[in-house]
């Protein structure tokens, strides 16, 4: 049986070591070398060109990125891979290579606050048009596309208010006028979320989160069609936002226990959603399993699980949110998410430190908001340490 029939667990260990690797190696070994030589010229040239397969030069490709690439490729279902350096070189490479002065750009106000800079500040500078719609509009978001563009680019659930876009009523807009769709799909993972599946062109991740999974390693990939990810791989050579080897190997490592994080985030995320929508000093919770979201029926169409992502904010000024979040225990106060460590912290210092108050109160982001990112401790420790932390504000 082919790696594409297999489960998503097995892809996650199997993909891209089915044939014996060097030297015998049960795991994947660290090429760390920049060049790669060769005795015969005609077969350098070959390797080159492109006409064989090989490696020359790491910048281009590497056999431990390589492997990464595979297993983010059979994931997400896709016909190519490319690995960058980080989500957002994988984020900026996609949109700069293909989008040209005097194109125009579809996405939503609520993305990732690195993104929402691309939008607000770079591509308009290159002259492209950008059209930024309110994200759970989807009569406005078909309309924006509809006036036609040459991208379309879409984040569900969007970072850090966890907001749902219906992907099939967007990329079924796009595909009428000849758009290509791109879906930031790091929050949901390939584990429970799938847009290729929906018809999108191309998927990005933030593989530094929930692919890596531990915080020690940074990185992004670019999924989907093979001219377009070729495109971009070719604008990522020139650029050089590669992924190294090491960081490669590292994402290769987390990738192995993905589904089995996934699946205990997904009911831990849940449990601790449920607990803090009925608590007393919590305003909101944003988090699509809970059926008090707006988009939940979206949600549960286009989702298997709803992930370890969630924010919330405490009924409250910025003053409580301090002392609350200076309580909790067992916990890191940083700027990531999708680690075997349960995170918090407000989108000031995490998802949008890139913009300023004034650019986050214009994308709807309180002040006053908390990003929590379930980790794979005990549910019940974390709803206990929340409640104590609470208690004491």
């Amino acid at each position: 049986m082919s790696i594409e029939d297999q489960k998503p667990s097995t892809v996650a260990v199997w993909a891209g070591e089915e044939k014996p690797l060097a030297f015998g190696a049960a795991q994947v070994p660290i090429v760390q070398s920049a060049p790669f030589a060769y005795d015969d010229m005609d077969e350098w040239a070959a390797v080159a060109l492109g006409r064989s397969d090989g490696y020359i030069y790491s910048r281009n490709t590497n056999p431990t990125v390589g492997v990464f690439e595979e297993k983010c490729r059979v994931l997400e279902g896709g016909e190519k891979a490319v690995a960058f350096a980080s989500g957002m070189a994988a984020i900026s490479n996609t949109l700069l290579a293909l989008l040209s002065p005097g194109d125009r750009v579809v996405s939503i106000k609520d993305s990732y606050g690195g993104t929402s800079r691309l939008f607000m500040d770079v591509l308009p500078r290159m002259n492209i048009e950008v059209d930024l719609v309110e994200t759970g509009d989807g009569d406005a978001i078909e309309a924006a596309i509809g006036k036609g563009c040459k991208l379309v680019y879409l984040e569900t659930p969007t970072n850090p208010t966890l907001k749902i876009i219906d992907l099939r009523r967007a990329i079924a807009a796009a595909k009428k006028q000849g758009a290509v769709t791109v879906v930031d799909n790091t929050f949901a993972t390939p584990i429970n979320q799938n847009p290729i599946a929906f018809g999108a062109d191309l998927v990005v991740h933030s593989a530094t989160k929930y692919l890596g999974g531990h915080d020690d390693a940074m990185g992004g990939v670019l999924v989907g069609r093979q001219d377009l990810v070729q495109t971009v791989y070719e604008h990522r050579e020139i650029c050089g936002a590669v992924l190294a080897a090491f960081p490669a190997y590292l994402l290769l490592r987390g990738l192995k226990t993905l589904d089995l994080r996934v699946q205990k985030q997904n009911q831990t995320g849940l449990a601790v959603a449920r607990f803090l929508k009925d608590h007393p000093k919590i305003d909101k919770v944003f988090y699509p399993g809970l059926e008090t979201h707006d988009k939940h029926d979206i949600a549960r169409s286009q989702m298997r699980g709803f992930g370890g992502m969630m924010s919330f904010s405490v009924d409250g000024d910025f003053d409580m949110l301090k002392r609350f979040v200076g309580h909790l225990h067992y916990i890191h106060r940083a700027a990531s998410l999708g680690s075997v460590n349960t995170l918090i912290g407000p989108p000031s210092v995490t998802s949008h430190v890139e913009c300023t108050a004034e650019q986050r109160a214009a994308l709807g982001i309180p002040e006053t908001l908390l990003r929590y990112s379930c980790g794979i401790e005990d549910a019940g420790d974390l709803i206990a340490q929340l409640d104590d932390a609470l208690r004491q504000i």
